[in-house]
C-alpha cells in the first residue's frame, strides 16, 4: 500500500502524521527522521502485537514523503500533574480523535473512544489536560481493567497481565467472540454487554467533567469508535446531555487534520508542541 501511494500519489501528499503503539518516548510532534525507536520506550505492554504498525512506520519513514510522529499522552506530557500518577493515558491516535473533535468547534470537551477498549480524554481551553487509559477504568468489548479474579490468575501463573487485560472486556461473560457478532445480535445478552460498556463509559466521561470544571468549564461530549457510535444515545441518557458521535474513522481524519495544520505552520496541536 505504501509503495502504491509513493508511486502514484507522492506528489499529491504534502505530509503524513504517523502514530505508533503507545508513543511514550516522545512528548512533541516530531519529524519522523528525528524519532528514535519509533517513539516508544518499549513495545511490551497492554495490547496485541502484530507487527503491522512497525512495517507501516518504517515504510513511511523510508518513502521520502514528509512525515511527523504524534506522541501518546503519558506522564511526561504537559497535562494536569495529578494524572501523572498513571504512566500512560492514551495512545497517539487518540490525539487525532481529540483534534477532530476540536475541529468541530469545541475547545472544552470530553471524548471517549469505545471499541475493543475504552479510552477517554479531557480537553480544556484547547489543550489536552488528562486521559484515562484502557487498563485503568471503563471496559471496552475485549479489553479492560484487571480485577480481583484476574490478579489471582496472574499470581497463580495461569496468564500474564497482558493476557488478563486482553480478556477483561464486556464480552468475557457472553457467548460473543467479536464486536461484529455483538452488534449483529439484539437479545438480552447483547443488550447487557452494550449497557455495561455504556454505563462505565458514562462514568468515565463524568469523571473527566469533574476535571474540566476545576479547569474552568464543563465540556461537550463526543464518542468515537465502532461501539461509540452505537452507545452514544445510551450514554447521553445516563449523563443527561447531548452526546455526538465522531464515527469510526475519526482517528484517521483527525491525524490527517494534524498533518494539514502542521504543514501549514501550526506550532501546537491541543497543547502539544510541534518540534
Amino acid at each position: 500500500m505504501i509503495r502504491l501511494v509513493k508511486d502514484r500519489l507522492c506528489e499529491d501528499i504534502k505530509m503524513i502524521a504517523v502514530t505508533y503503539s503507545m508513543g511514550d518516548a516522545i512528548t512533541d510532534i516530531m519529524p519522523i527522521a528525528d524519532v528514535s525507536n519509533r517513539g516508544v520506550r518499549s513495545i511490551e505492554g497492554a495490547g496485541e502485537k502484530t507487527g503491522g504498525g512497525a512495517r507501516v512506520f518504517d515504510a513511511v519513514k523510508s518513502s521520502g514523503i514528509p512525515a511527523v510522529v504524534i506522541p501518546g499522552i503519558h506522564a511526561g506530557c504537559d497535562i494536569d500533574e495529578r494524572f501523572r500518577i498513571f504512566s500512560h493515558g492514551a495512545s497517539p491516535e487518540k490525539v487525532g480523535i481529540a483534534y477532530h473533535a476540536h475541529n468541530k468547534g469545541s475547545s472544552d470537551f470530553v471524548v471517549s473512544d469505545i471499541s475493543s477498549n475504552t479510552v477517554t480524554l479531557a480537553v480544556g481551553g484547547g489543550r489536552i489536560i488528562g486521559a484515562i487509559d484502557a487498563c485503568i477504568f471503563a471496559p471496552g468489548a475485549h479489553h479492560g481493567p484487571i480485577d480481583l479474579e484476574a490478579i489471582r490468575r496472574i499470581d497463580a501463573g495461569q496468564c500474564t497481565a497482558n493476557q488478563a487485560f486482553m480478556n477483561a472486556g464486556a464480552l468475557k461473560r457472553t457467548r460473543f467472540k467479536s464486536i461484529e457478532e455483538l452488534l449483529s445480535n439484539n437479545d438480552r445478552e447483547s443488550e447487557l454487554a452494550l449497557g455495561t460498556i455504556a454505563l462505565f463509559a458514562a462514568m468515565e466521561i463524568e469523571s473527566m467533567q469533574v476535571l474540566l470544571r476545576e479547569h474552568g468549564n464543563e465540556g461537550d461530549v463526543y464518542t468515537a469508535g465502532s461501539i461509540g457510535e452505537v452507545v452514544a444515545g445510551r450514554i447521553g441518557r445516563l449523563i443527561r446531555r447531548d452526546v455526538r458521535s465522531l464515527g469510526t474513522w475519526s482517528a484517521a481524519v483527525g491525524c490527517a487534520e494534524i498533518a494539514r495544520d502542521v504543514y501549514g505552520g501550526a506550532n501546537h496541536i491541543l497543547g502539544i508542541r510541534v518540534a
